[in-house]
């Protein structure tokens, strides 16, 4: 019988081609803005998902913290808003870093991120990406303190739930892995690449099968065009079903 490869590509940021255990990195605005169906979001690998790529949200009123706005109009998605005190200067200091962070400079770039942290601690866009660059650079603390720190501001927040669910599998964590996924996705579950990257935790960390082949498939309705994933899920359905023969000779 014809096997498919059990390696899975997990989504996390641009640019794509993680492999197993390795970090994306995401890019993030200082707004993000998510088209449920587009191609808005980053990526990565069945080991985990890249999430869908952050584009700039439209000028509106200057909430008075972070605020959730979904998309009407027959759109699904949602735009998540978040109040700046950022000075030219700084502004100018997180898009060079997020040019460093693309460019493989993730030690300047996590640097230059801690500055514009430190001018606007509550803002989440830099906070990830600095953990991203910090993932890079092999030092889970320092990702984990940002991205706890975002999920602070945001609850929920779905391109840093997907990053923190990311750094937790690597380091073994699959339970809070899973529960940090399965908190985002209740609250957005237009994020597509948490169900992904969920998928996958169940599938080859968790061993949940069942986990694993209902958010395959949802995810598949979701995002028809990604046919890797039609794979993973007929090899899901033929390891179920040797599964279930081993089991039935069993009794």
């Amino acid at each position: 019988m014809k096997r498919f490869p059990r390696s899975r590509k997990v989504l996390s940021g641009l640019p794509s081609g993680r492999g197993d255990g390795s970090f994306a990195y995401l890019l993030l605005t200082l707004g993000l803005m998510v088209l449920a169906g587009c191609a808005t979001g980053g990526q990565a690998a069945k080991e985990s998902m890249a999430a869908p790529a952050a584009v700039a949200a439209k000028p509106a009123p200057t909430p008075a913290g972070p605020s959730v706005e979904r998309l009407t109009g027959g759109k699904e998605g949602f735009v998540i808003r978040e109040p700046s005190n950022l000075d030219a200067d700084a502004r100018a200091d997180f898009e060079k870093a997020k040019a460093l962070l693309a460019g493989g400079e993730y030690q300047k770039s996590a640097d230059l991120m801690e500055k514009v942290i430190a001018q606007a601690p509550a803002l989440t866009a830099p906070r990830i990406n600095a953990a991203n660059a910090y993932s890079r650079l092999n030092k889970p603390e320092l990702a984990e303190q940002h991205l706890k720190a975002a999920l602070e501001a945001v609850p929920g927040h779905p391109a840093a739930s997907n990053e923190y669910g990311l750094l937790l599998r690597k380091n073994g964590r699959f339970a809070e892995a899973r529960a940090t996924y399965e908190k985002s996705l209740a609250a957005f579950p237009e994020y597509h690449p948490l169900e992904r990257n969920l998928a996958i935790l169940c599938d080859l960390y968790l061993k949940d099968l069942a986990c694993a082949q209902a958010h395959y498939e949802s995810y598949s309705r979701a995002t028809p065009e990604d046919k890797q994933v039609r794979l993973w899920i007929a090899d899901l359905q033929s390891r179920n079903g040797h599964l279930a023969l081993n089991t039935e000779a069993r009794k």
